[in-house]
């Protein structure tokens, strides 16, 4: 999934680190020849990479990014009282993901663009919903479930 990047750090070993908009980290060294990324030496070629886009194969494998908590838990709802939103396509904000924690029955879980995939949700394995990209859910049956958010920690 292609992902912005937002700024650029170095990591343990000195190499230059691109910083995503989803809150994953992606190396781009300058490696000769392996990899030819003159750019990333300067400020200006940094400066000049901001907001373009790096596939994150992280968000491919819908994984949560270190360094992140949960900061907000929904109530539970059942399938009498899920909000009319979840129902319809909609989104988490720009660097927020969540969990759906289904606690009894399933939940089956859409997401949208750019992956179109269907998920049942079940109490022993939360759905994983990645920042900016659209889903909706649907109860499969008799279902209690709750939506925890995620966010970086400050530091």
């Amino acid at each position: 999934m292609n992902r912005a990047i937002v700024n650029f750090c170095l990591d343990e070993q000195a190499d230059w680190a691109a910083e995503l908009v989803c809150g994953h980290r992606q190396h781009t060294r300058h490696n000769p020849p392996v990899s030819e990324r003159p750019w990333v030496l300067t400020p200006e070629g940094r400066a000049a990479k901001l907001g373009t886009f790096l596939n994150c194969l992280l968000c491919d494998r819908k994984q949560v990014p270190d360094g992140f908590e949960a900061y907000q838990r929904t109530r539970d709802f059942d399938e009498t009282s899920i909000p009319k939103g979840l129902l319809e396509a909609h989104s988490t904000k720009c660097g927020v993901w969540a969990l759906i924690h289904v606690v009894r029955g399933e939940l089956e879980y859409v997401i949208h663009e750019p992956f179109n995939q269907r998920h049942v949700v079940l109490p022993d394995t939360p759905g994983i919903i990645l920042p900016e990209v659209p889903h909706h859910v649907s109860p499969i049956g008799s279902v209690a479930f709750c939506v925890e958010f995620w966010r970086a920690t400050s530091n």
